[in-house]
C-alpha cells in the first residue's frame, strides 16, 4: 500500500485505503491505483499552483483525446501537416486536398490541427465524417475551420505537449506539406521518435506540387549537413518519402500495411505481426538480407506469444526476432521488403484496418 502523505485527515486517508482496496477488483486497477499515488505523492511535497494547473489541464487534455478517438480505434488515420496560411488558391492546398479525398476513397480517416490553410484542405478533402480537428489553443490564426467547426471529432487541447502525443498515438501515417516552424517542428519530432523507437514505425511522406523544391531542398539539407557529417545513420533517410504525386503518397502508405500490420516488444524479442503468413523461401530471403539487424538467432515464425494471448491481434501470423534497438531505417525497409514479397491477394489487402 502506498505511503499516503501524513497530513492528510483520517478520515480522507481511510476513504483512499478503502478506494484502493476496491481497485483489485477494477480493470486495470493496478494502473488507476498508481495513477492516484502519484497524485498523492505531489500533495506531500512542494508543489505550487502552477504545478496544480499542469497536472490539471494535462489530464482534461488526455481525457477529451482519449473519450474521442476510443470509438475509432481500429480505424488507421492519417496526419496532414502543413501550413496554415497557404491561401485555398495555391496548388499545395488542392493537392491536399486531393490526397485527403484519396485516403478516405482508400478507407482511411484524417487528422489534422483543425486550423485553416493545408489543415483546411485536409479536412475538406476528407469531409466532416472522416476527419478529426486536434485545434490548439492560441492568440493568432489557429480558430477551427468551417469544416471541423462543431464537430464532435474536434478536440481543443490546451497545451502542445498532449496534443503532439494524440497525434503520434493516434497516427499511422504522416503526410507532410510545406510548412514554417509549426510543421517542421511536427516532422523532426516524428523522424526522433521513430529513428529512436519511441514511437512505432510508420510511413512518414513528405509532398510538394509538380515544380516544387521545398522538400527537395529539406532533403539536401538532411542529406548534407546530417548524413553526411555522420550525425544520422546512413539508413535514416529511408524513415521518408518525397514525392509530387498524390497517387504516390497514397501507395506509400496502403503499401506499408498491405501485409504488415504492426509490432511490439515481448521481452527481448520484436514481434512483428501480419495479416498473411509467409513462406520459407521468403524467410529465408529476409534472413540473407537483414541478418545485420538481428542480434541473436534468426527471423522466425511466431504464434502468439504468451504476453499477447489477450491481445485483439492473438490470431495473426507473426515474425519475431532479437532486433538490435538501434537500425529503425533498416527495420523500416524490411517492413517494406515484406509488403513486397509477401501475399498480394485482394482480400489481404485491407490497410485501413488495425
Amino acid at each position: 500500500m502506498v505511503a499516503l502523505p501524513h497530513d492528510l485527515p483520517a478520515d480522507i486517508q481511510a476513504d483512499f485505503e478503502g478506494l484502493f482496496k476496491q481497485l483489485s477488483n477494477v480493470q486495470h486497477g493496478k494502473l488507476i491505483q498508481q495513477v492516484l499515488e502519484t497524485v498523492l505523492r505531489m500533495m506531500g511535497r512542494e508543489a505550487d499552483r502552477l504545478d496544480w494547473k499542469i497536472l490539471n489541464y494535462a489530464l482534461l487534455d488526455m481525457e477529451r483525446g482519449f473519450q474521442v478517438f476510443y470509438p475509432y480505434r481500429h480505424i488507421r488515420k492519417i496526419t496532414i501537416f502543413g501550413s496554415a496560411r497557404m491561401r485555398a488558391d495555391h496548388p499545395d492546398y488542392q493537392l491536399a486536398k486531393q490526397f485527403a479525398q484519396c485516403v478516405t476513397e482508400l478507407g482511411f480517416m484524417v487528422m489534422t490541427g483543425a486550423g485553416g490553410g493545408i489543415m483546411e484542405a485536409g479536412n475538406l478533402g476528407a469531409g466532416p465524417d472522416h476527419s478529426f480537428g486536434l485545434n490548439i489553443q492560441l492568440p493568432f490564426e489557429q480558430g477551427a475551420n468551417p469544416v471541423m467547426e462543431g464537430n464532435p471529432k474536434l478536440i481543443n487541447f490546451k497545451y502542445f505537449f498532449t496534443r503532439k502525443l494524440f497525434f503520434l498515438r493516434e497516427s499511422d501515417a504522416l503526410v507532410l506539406f510545406p510548412g514554417g516552424f509549426g510543421t517542421q517542428d511536427e516532422g523532426f519530432e516524428a523522424l526522433t521518435l521513430i529513428q529512436t523507437g519511441k514511437a512505432d514505425p510508420m510511413p512518414i511522406v513528405l509532398v510538394d506540387h509538380p515544380g516544387g523544391n521545398y522538400w527537395q531542398g529539406w532533403d539536401t539539407y538532411i542529406r548534407t549537413h546530417l548524413l553526411d557529417r555522420g550525425l544520422v545513420s546512413p539508413d535514416d533517410p529511408s524513415l521518408y518519402t518525397i514525392t509530387n504525386s498524390v497517387d504516390d503518397a497514397c501507395h506509400a502508405i496502403s503499401s506499408f500495411y498491405r501485409i504488415y500490420h504492426s509490432c511490439r516488444y515481448v521481452g527481448e524479442q520484436l514481434v512483428l505481426r501480419l495479416k498473411s503468413d509467409l513462406p520459407d523461401a521468403i524467410l529465408d530471403i529476409l534472413n540473407q538480407e537483414f541478418g545485420d539487424i538481428v542480434v541473436t538467432g534468426k527471423i522466425q515464425r511466431s504464434d502468439a506469444l504468451p504476453e499477447e494471448r489477450n491481445d485483439e491481434t492473438a490470431n495473426l501470423p507473426r515474425l519475431s526476432f532479437h532486433f538490435n534497438h538501434r537500425d529503425f531505417g533498416r527495420l523500416h525497409q524490411l517492413i517494406r521488403r515484406i509488403n513486397d514479397l509477401g501475399d498480394h491477394r485482394p482480400e489481404v489487402e485491407h490497410p485501413e484496418q488495425k
